[in-house]
């Protein structure tokens, strides 16, 4: 049976559109709020995203995923890890309980697990329903990238709204020399400064890049340590422990304990419910879009 036949889920990345939707309309200054003073910039500008992202790809099945705090086995393993975010804006703090709802109201499971980020539950997600349905992954994030398989495509939202790069095994090699193994890898070296773990101190993404397309993998590079350059290989040796760490966190889980069933995510979009809570939150010009979608 081909996959055509057999649908497409979209999961979606719903802190990544969240966030981008934030800041993308935020930056004038101007921020949307109901009358009654409740910010909705956010959960405004992720409708948007959403809706865009479903006439594009047309999926089957849609499921959003969500970080459930800040405290994960990350920051347990590594307390340093993410500590140089600053804390979320005040107005972007009520949208996160809020967009949960609208999400739920339009007929679309939230899934989320203490302890997990989000990126495990769409990994843990996205391996479970692979060998039934076509998987894409709505996300801004390039980590993602490790779990790209045959049947797993990751969807990267650029700059503005429709702006798209599909990457499936053939594109993730041609644009970036990796295989979706080595994206952790590379991270293993060069460490990863939006998230604060170091890597191999004084190797970079040149550095790691070459390493990786001559040696295959980390293991591949600490088997052939005394072929390296003196310099490269006095780096890893004095880092190797924050080199296991670096890939550590860097690997996304694909055994979150999360439960979701395939049946529970049709995209069959609830329009009077929607409608409803659109106008409780005064967001009339997307009601309108409401009538043009199309379920799957």
């Amino acid at each position: 049976m081909s996959t055509e036949t057999k649908g497409r889920v979209m999961i979606v990345d719903g802190m990544a559109l969240l966030f981008r939707a934030f800041y993308a309309t935020s930056s004038s200054g101007y921020i949307r709020k109901t009358k009654a003073g409740i910010p909705t910039n956010a959960v405004y500008g992720f409708l948007q995203y959403f809706f865009d992202a479903i006439n594009q790809f047309s999926p089957t099945h849609v499921i959003c995923c969500w970080d459930m705090g800040s405290s994960t086995f990350r920051t347990e393993t590594y307390s340093q890890y993410k500590q140089n975010r600053s804390e979320a804006p005040l107005e972007l703090l009520p949208q996160f309980n809020l967009v949960k709802e609208v999400v739920a109201e339009m007929g679309v499971p939230n899934i989320g697990l203490t302890g997990y980020e989000a990126d495990d539950c769409i990994g843990t997600l996205a391996k479970k329903f692979q060998g039934d349905t076509e998987v894409f992954i709505l996300t801004g994030d390039h980590d993602m990238l490790q779990l790209i398989t045959e049947q797993i495509k990751v969807v990267i939202m650029n700059k503005g709204r429709s702006n798209y790069t599909v990457y499936d095994l053939e594109t993730l090699f041609t644009a970036k020399q990796l295989t979706p193994l080595q994206v952790i890898d590379l991270k293993a070296f060069m460490g990863d400064t939006s998230d604060n773990y170091p890597g191999v101190k004084g190797i970079g993404e040149k550095t790691a890049l070459k390493l990786l397309s001559e040696y295959g993998s980390v293991e591949g590079c600490l088997e052939c340590l005394e072929m390296l350059p003196k310099s490269v290989k006095k780096k890893i040796e004095e880092n190797l422990d924050m080199l296991h760490l670096s890939r550590d966190l860097a690997r996304i889980r694909l055994d979150v304990p999360i439960e979701c069933d395939l049946n529970e995510c049709l995209w069959n979009l609830r329009h009077e419910a929607a409608s409803r809570k659109f106008d409780e939150l005064e967001f009339g010009g997307l009601v309108k879009i409401l009538g043009e979608v199309v379920n799957g």
